[in-house]
């Protein structure tokens, strides 16, 4: 029997590695990051595919560093037939990647060689992609840049944001592994080299990028909100203090105003004007220091300060 270490960290690999375990295969190890202080009090806290690995009785390795020649020599020990990845979270050693039989394989959410790295899921839906989904490629030293496997489309609606997406991505890539798999290990794959020259980048979100930009379209405030839905949310300022801002819709404006003007209130949101004659409609959002609410809700419990010509984001309110 074909012997497989898997290496995963967050929920998007928990389906992949259960689809795994489904189909038969031996999993002789799962690699994951290791446990984190998570929340306010600093609870330590087990990633999600360590839970998952120790419900099913398999041996989980945690190493701070894996290129650290001491912490990769344990999960060599092992001497896999085949390694599965899917948002492991850390660059591979050449001597892991050499170690395998079969190699080591990844299972990536763009369709590669578009959206390269840590949040291809983000960047597809703020760049406003009507498509994106899951290749399956052959691991190499230099990230998301392996040769090619397998890639199924997904597609993207208007309706969708990171969480409707990184649930079917995941689904969609614990599929399209269980179909690879079996060909990969008959000798049945022709792998296809990435073209370089096309490679576009999704580097993890940094906190400035989570501002909105009242003066770009509405479109492209709408898609920034989505695509940074539920985590780790776009945000504006409000008096000087954060307003997180949930979900959206695009509204047509008619008339002359400032970016970030408040141009319309009603009953279960309020329009923001932006850098052209589609406006967004705030429909959920989160004022700093209280839980996420609706517009209406918000509404209810603002001052009379809070009016049609306000202007959100600004620098010095």
């Amino acid at each position: 029997m074909t012997k497989i270490v898997f290496m995963g960290t967050p929920d998007f690999s928990v389906p992949v590695l259960r689809r795994l375990i489904e189909e038969g295969y031996e999993i002789i190890g799962v690699v994951t990051q290791p446990d984190r202080p998570v929340g306010r009090k600093k609870i330590m806290t087990p990633t999600p595919v360590k839970i998952e690995a120790e419900s099913h009785g398999i041996r989980v390795f945690q190493p701070e560093k894996i290129r650290d020649p001491e912490q990769s020599k344990e999960i060599l020990s092992l001497h896999p037939d085949l390694i599965v990845t899917a948002a492991y979270g850390q660059i591979l050693p050449k001597s892991i990647l050499d170690a395998p039989k079969y190699g080591c394989i990844n299972v990536h959410a763009s369709l590669l060689p578009e959206l390269r790295g840590g949040a291809p899921i983000h960047y597809a839906i703020m760049q406003g992609k009507e498509k994106t989904g899951i290749t399956i490629m052959y691991m190499a030293e230099k990230l998301d840049a392996g040769d090619i496997i397998s890639q199924v489309e997904v597609p993207i609606t208007e309706e969708d944001d990171v969480g409707t997406m990184h649930d079917r991505l995941s689904e969609a890539g614990a599929e399209l592994l269980a179909e690879t798999v079996p060909k990969l290990l008959l000798g049945q794959i022709e792998a296809i080299p990435q073209d370089h020259t096309l490679a576009t980048f999704a580097s993890n979100i940094k906190r400035e990028q989570e501002k909105i930009n009242w003066e770009k379209t509405g479109e492209e405030v709408f898609n920034h909100i989505r695509g940074l839905c539920p985590w780790p949310v776009a945000f504006t300022t409000l008096s000087g203090t954060t307003l997180k801002i949930w979900k959206s819709e695009k509204s047509r404006v008619e008339g002359k105003y400032q970016p970030g003007e408040v141009i319309s209130i009603e009953n279960d949101g309020f329009v923001v004007a932006t850098g052209n004659d589609y406006g967004i409609k705030v429909l959920e959002l989160q004022p700093a220091g209280k839980k996420r609410m609706t517009a209406d809700q918000f509404l209810r419990g603002v001052n009379e300060e809070f009016k049609t010509g306000i202007i959100l984001g600004r620098e010095n309110e």
